[in-house]
Parts: structure tokens; C-alpha cells; sequence
């Protein structure tokens, strides 16, 4: 019984909030590109790739593996 209702708990929370994604704001992308050198390039390609994921298309991340 619990397994079953795990279950439906899982695939009602994947149907609600499977589609929706969350995109950076405007002050958030000024944080990230504040180190940078080329701080507008990093700005302008954010802001691209935020309207990119807003319009539903896909973007691609890139994911750098952690070192101790």
C-alpha cells in the first residue's frame, strides 16, 4: 500500500512541475558575469539562453565534474 501510493505521489508530482522550468533573472545573471572578463559576451549569452528555455526549446549545459 505504500509503495502504491509513493507511486502516485511520484507521478502526480512529475505531471504538475515536469514542464516547468525556472530561468535566471536579471540580477542573478549580473552576479554570475560580474567575475568575468568579457562581461557582457556573458551576459548577452545568458540572456539568450534564458529566452531559449523560456520559448521551450532546448539548450545545452555544460556540466564540469567535482575534484576534491
Amino acid at each position: 500500500m505504500k509503495l502504491v501510493l509513493n507511486l502516485s505521489l511520484l507521478l502526480f508530482y512529475m505531471f504538475i512541475f515536469g514542464d516547468s522550468a525556472f530561468s535566471l533573472t536579471d540580477y542573478q545573471i549580473k552576479r554570475i558575469c560580474e567575475k568575468k572578463i568579457m562581461r557582457s559576451k556573458c551576459m548577452e549569452n545568458l540572456r539568450e539562453k534564458r529566452s531559449n528555455l523560456q520559448k521551450g526549446k532546448v539548450i545545452e549545459i555544460p556540466v564540469r565534474p567535482f575534484r576534491r
